[in-house]
């Protein structure tokens, strides 16, 4: 082996075993891409119901068992604890913080999608909570999709139960966050394939 190939040869060698730079460069990017996404679709829904439908009957959609209506929420879903707003903006807020740490050790595509759909909604009932009336982290959170016989939410409950379920589903298959794969307590974990060149 020449003195060039003995320089430059365990640099290129590092560069394509190391695989958790390059991953991470493309899954941030991926739960951000959800989460803005799942983020202004909240938005803009709540925009557009409160400038048509408050103040106004409820809208049919599937006659008794899906109406559109809205309500101003200051408690948590069913309506529970609104005397604790701001324990849910601080509770909302820490979650948040935890998701985007948690976001730094991010290899799994999946993992990227749930957590997006969670930090989306998170972020769109937070906006809520510190921008409507009244005001200072007291606001109400506008909720409008009513089925029968349940709570009334919006899409950002919808992002945030549908982040969770896959985040469930995700740890039930022993996926971890980080792209690792375990089974049972005891089993060896296993990297993720790496892509065949």
């Amino acid at each position: 082996m020449t003195e060039t190939q003995q320089t430059t040869g365990a640099p290129l060698a590092a560069t394509a075993d190391a695989p958790g730079p390059v991953r991470r460069k493309r899954l941030i990017p991926v739960l951000c891409a959800v989460a803005a996404l799942a983020y202004l679709l909240d938005l803009g829904s709540k925009l557009l119901v409160v400038a048509k439908l408050e103040h106004h009957d409820a809208v049919q959609v599937a006659g008794t068992l899906l109406q559109l209506r809205v309500i101003r929420n200051r408690g948590a879903a069913f309506g529970f604890g609104e005397a604790m707003t701001m324990v849910f903006t601080v509770i909302a807020a820490v979650v948040i913080t935890l998701m985007v740490r948690l976001a730094r050790k991010l290899y799994s595509v999946p993992w990227a999608l749930a957590l997006g759909l969670l930090l989306g909604g998170a972020l769109g009932n937070l906006t809520d909570r510190l921008f409507r009336t009244p005001g200072g982290f007291q606001g109400g959170v506008v909720d409008f999709i009513a089925p029968a016989h349940f709570a009334v939410l919006n899409l950002a409950d919808v992002s945030i139960c549908c982040g969770g379920f896959v985040v469930v589903l995700l740890a039930c298959r022993g996926l971890d966050p980080d792209g690792t794969v375990h089974r049972a307590p005891g089993v060896r974990r296993t990297a993720p394939a790496r892509s065949q060149r």
